[in-house]
Formats: structure tokens, C-alpha cells, sequence
């Protein structure tokens, strides 16, 4: 899991030089069309990537910041869900 969670940083390190990479990963993307994508710029990277990515990234946030996404997610969420 190690070589293509580097996969999926080389990923994210590449639209700093791809423009179109960078506005296809602005997009709103399902988990399987950024597979696909990531594939499409020879980055293996799995679902169990992704997952590991974004808990490596939420490790590294305070607990102010992780609050802070948690309201923000809760306010998406009261809006969708209505009753």
C-alpha cells in the first residue's frame, strides 16, 4: 500500500505542473473516476489509498481544525436531509 499511496502524492504533486490535471481534480469526482484518473496518469492507487491519505491528512490537523470540518460537514448534511 506504501508504493501507490506515493502514487497518489505523485498525483496530486503533478497538477502543480498539469493544468488540466489540476481542473479535472477541481471537479466533483466519485471515487471511481479518480481511480480511472489516477490510472489515466499511471498512479496505481486503490480505495484503501484514498482512505489512507485522507486519515494521514486529518493526524496532521489540530483538534480546532478537525472540529471545524466536522461543523461544516453536519451543516452539508442537515441541508440535504430535511424533516
Amino acid at each position: 500500500m506504501i508504493v501507490s499511496l506515493q502514487d497518489l502524492d505523485r498525483l496530486m504533486a503533478l497538477r502543480q505542473q498539469d493544468p488540466a490535471l489540476a481542473a479535472r481534480l477541481r471537479q466533483p469526482l466519485d471515487l471511481e473516476a479518480f481511480l480511472a484518473l489516477a490510472s489515466e496518469f499511471g498512479c496505481s492507487v486503490t480505495e484503501a489509498d484514498v482512505f489512507a491519505a485522507q486519515q494521514r491528512e486529518d493526524s496532521q490537523r489540530s483538534a480546532e481544525e478537525l472540529q471545524r470540518q466536522q461543523a461544516d460537514e453536519s451543516r452539508r448534511l442537515r441541508t440535504f436531509i430535511q424533516g
